[in-house]
Formats: structure tokens, sequence, C-alpha cells
């Protein structure tokens, strides 16, 4: 009689242990990132009253089958189901990220790495990449840099560390002298700016070593040619003048020299250019430098010489405008065809490719941080550049169930799940990616939850009756001896 009052206790305590399974499912229904869980029954023991028998041919009888009673149920095993993809919920938050596929953020408290799908993270005061529930570092690859230039030459995967993306070192983006700049439009050779004493001037913004932004103007002078040959081909003749340099305040750069001494700064930085366009084709067909003739469209470029600039004299420091460096310009895109009279020449700091390589910049400001699907960071600056600050490590685990759970939506590696090499993967190795803007939401599903709750109570309740009916045998058994 005692055995059915203690398998009806066992099947109290694990329907009890089921719904407290169920009830913390439900009460983190909301929780970021939560993975819910599942128990399952196994037969406690059982009683063998009689061993199993085989059949005895000598007396002709057959087998017998073990005479066993059970004791009761346990509980097998409470499983997390980790691997299912939880919903996406939009916040708008920058920082907050989803990851879609099997791998976890790796974390740290600055002794221990842990392990968690919560992309709940936002910048501290000391500029790291934390979660924001309880600060801990999120973890990931630093930049490559030259060890000379300071360039950032891409990710160096080693172990991981704690992603610092608003250092001093971020905020700003360094300067950069202009070296390369083009000239295009049209030179038309009916603009009355063109014959006029000042020419048709044409400017070109650049920038220093310092990051300051000049101006240098040039002017086009259509040749006049022989006014007793009549010749129509000086149409096509202009000769190019570099008449000026100007800070952003409007004033001469260098300042301080008079219009001779000024002319001939000028002349040293540029010797004027005759160019002569085909009547044919309306492109450049002739570039002329002093003695030297360029006739291949392709390498009609000029040069601002400012390295060959000294600058010292009585009036004026020593190289009043060596933080300069040579300008390469190309010129083979100008032409003249004709627009009505209207000249369209224009000048652009920087080479004519996709990148505007040579362009030139002032220092930047940091005005935003982006994070990419593979989870690299770059930062964005007001003088457009943008900079590599580190990647977001991943990590991927053999049996990502075999994780222990602690608090705080976080996990840590046991002997079952495979341990961390400390490095972490590209998340995109396995198809995975991150999402910016969105939070990965609990996965558990409430109608599943409230019928496994009916059918726990169903049997923690079958279980009660087993108690009080076997209460009641025994109250008859007592009973006898009246």
């Amino acid at each position: 009689m005692m055995r059915s009052l203690f398998a009806g206790v066992s099947g109290l305590k694990t329907h009890q242990t089921r719904m407290d399974v169920i009830g913390n499912n439900i009460a983190n229904v909301n929780t970021v990132a939560y993975k819910y869980s599942s128990m399952t029954f196994a037969s406690l023991m059982s009683q063998t009253t009689q061993r199993a028998s085989g059949a005895n041919a000598a007396t002709g009888t057959g087998g017998v089958n073990a005479r066993q009673i059970g004791l009761g149920v346990k509980t097998s095993a409470i499983n997390i189901n980790i691997t299912a993809q939880g919903a996406s919920q939009s916040t708008g938050n920058p920082f907050d990220i989803m990851i879609t596929g099997e791998n976890f953020f790796v974390v740290s408290d600055g002794n221990q790495n842990y392990f968690t799908r919560d992309g709940s993270f936002y910048v501290d005061g000391a500029g790291n990449l934390a979660m924001t529930s309880i600060g801990y570092n999120v973890m990931g690859w630093q930049v490559d840099t030259d060890p000379v230039t300071g360039d950032v030459r891409g990710i160096k995967k080693d172990t991981v560390s704690a992603l610092r993306i608003m250092s001093s070192a971020n905020m700003t983006y360094p300067p950069e002298a202009t070296s390369e700049a083009y000239m295009s439009g049209i030179i038309d050779m009916n603009d009355t700016d063109v014959s006029a004493t000042g020419g048709k001037v044409v400017n070109l913004s650049f920038y220093d070593a310092l990051g300051y932004s000049y101006t240098a103007k040039f002017s086009f002078k259509q040749d006049p040619g022989d006014p007793g040959a009549n010749k129509p081909a000086d149409k096509y003749k202009y000769t190019m003048s570099l008449t000026e340099i100007q800070d952003s305040t409007g004033k001469k750069v260098p300042a301080g020299k008079n219009d001779a001494d000024y002319e001939a700064l000028m002349d040293t930085l540029m010797a004027d250019k005759t160019i002569t366009f085909d009547q044919k084709t309306g492109k450049i067909k002739e570039l002329v430098d002093g003695n030297n003739t360029i006739q291949d469209l392709e390498q009609m470029q000029i040069t601002l010489n400012f390295a060959q600039i000294s600058g010292v004299d009585n009036n004026n420091p020593p190289n009043p405008i060596g933080n300069f460096r040579n300008i390469n310009m190309d010129l083979s895109q100008l032409t003249t065809f004709d627009n009505k009279g209207t000249s369209t020449a224009g000048a652009t700091n920087g080479k004519d490719d996709q990148y505007n390589t040579g362009s030139g910049r002032r220092v930047g400001a940091m005005i935003g941080v982006a994070i990419q699907q593979n989870g690299e960071i770059y930062a964005s600056y007001d003088n457009g550049m943008t900079k590599l600050l580190g990647q977001i490590a991943t990590a991927k685990f053999p049996n990502a169930s075999g994780l222990e759970k602690q608090a705080d939506n976080l996990y840590s590696a046991t002997l079952n799940s495979g341990a961390f090499d400390g490095i972490g993967v590209d998340i995109t190795a396995d198809g995975g990616y991150m999402s910016t803007g969105q939070l990965e939401m609990s996965n558990v599903d409430l109608s599943s939850e409230f019928t496994e709750m009916i059918t726990t109570q169903r049997g923690f309740q079958a279980n009660s009756r087993i108690i009080t009916v076997s209460d009641t045998l025994l109250e008859e058994l007592t009973n006898l001896k009246r």
C-alpha cells in the first residue's frame, strides 16, 4: 500500500517541477532573446517480485515474464530550445543588434567571458560597447593598423577584447593635403570672358596638410592671334595661367608680397600653359609647357609645384605655404564645344575616379556609428570619411543546448557544450548575420505553454487522487480491528 503512496508523491513532485518550468517560460515571455525550456519524465524504478523465466523443454512449460511494480516517476531532462529563432522587435536604436543564426555574442565582466543572444547594447562613459542591462563589455576584434602610417589595413582576428569605439583617437579623422585634381566642362570660343582682359576664371578648392581650405584661381585667355593674318585656328588656342591663391577668408597666400613678387611666385608654382583644342573633336590636341609639348590626351596634366617654393625673403617667414603637397591636375576632360556663348569649365579636387583619390580634406568630427551585417563597426565623419573601428566577434558551439544558464540573459560554456577558443568566429561564415535597430524576442509560444499547463494540472490532480485513495485503503485496513 505504501508503494502507491510514494508513487503518487513522486508524481506530485515531478508535475510541480514541470509547472515550475512552464511558469518560468511564461514569466519570460517578454524577455529579450529568452529560450524556452521543456521537461520530460522517466519512470523512477521498479520493484521486481518475480524475475522472468525461460521456456522449459523438460517440463514442456513456457516462459514467464517478470513481475515488476513501478515505484514512481522522476525528471528525465530539462531541455533548452536554444536554436529556435525568436521573432524580431524593431527598436530604432542603432546599438540594438539581433543575431540571425545560431551564434552568440561574447561579453565579459573583466574576468570571464559569457555568451548571450541579448543584443541590447550602448556606449558607456569610457566609450566601450557594453550591455545595457549590466554593463558587461561586448567583445570583438581590433583593427590592424600600419605601424608607420597608422592607416587601417583591416581586422586582426586574434583573441577577443573589449570594443572601445569612442576613444579619443576615433572621435576625429585627420586632415590631408590635396594631391590630385581635374578640370572638366566646356570652354566656349564665343564666350566673351575668354577674350576679356581677365580671361575665363576657374577656381579650384583644395586643402593643406592641416586641413585648411584654399582657392587657386586659373584664367583661360583666348589667343588673339595676328590681326592681319586672321587665322581661324587661333580661336582654338588658349593661355592658361595661375593668377592667385586665397585662403578661406579671401586673403592672398602668401600675404605681404607686392604684385611683381606675387606674380613671380605664381609663375614658380605653375608656368603659363598653352592649350590648343582639336577643331574636329573639340578635345585638347596639344598642351605646351615651356619647351615641353604633350600631344597624348591621357597625359594632359599640369602640376602645382609647391615643393619648389622656399618662401625665404626679408618680409616673410620661411615656407609661407609649406603645408601644401604638389597637386597634379588632369585637363583631358576639357572641351571647346558650342554652348551658346557660355563656358562651363570647372575644377574639382581629387582624381576623376570612384574614390575621389587625393582630394584632400579638413579634419572631421565623428557624426555617427554604423554596424554592418558581419559585425564590422564603422564611424562616419563630417568631412565625408569613414573609418573601421573594429568587429563584433561571435561564438558558436557544437552543442549550444549544453550551455549553462546564468542570470541576466547570459550563458556559460560547459563540458557538454564545447569550449570557447577565445577567438570566436565571423558570423557570416555560416550564413548568419546581424541586424541593427532590432532585438530578438523570446521564443516562448504561449498557446503551447497553456496546453502544457493544462496537462500538467491534470497530472498533478490525478496523482493527488492516488494519495487520497491509498489513504482510504489504509483507513479501511486499520478499521479491520474494530
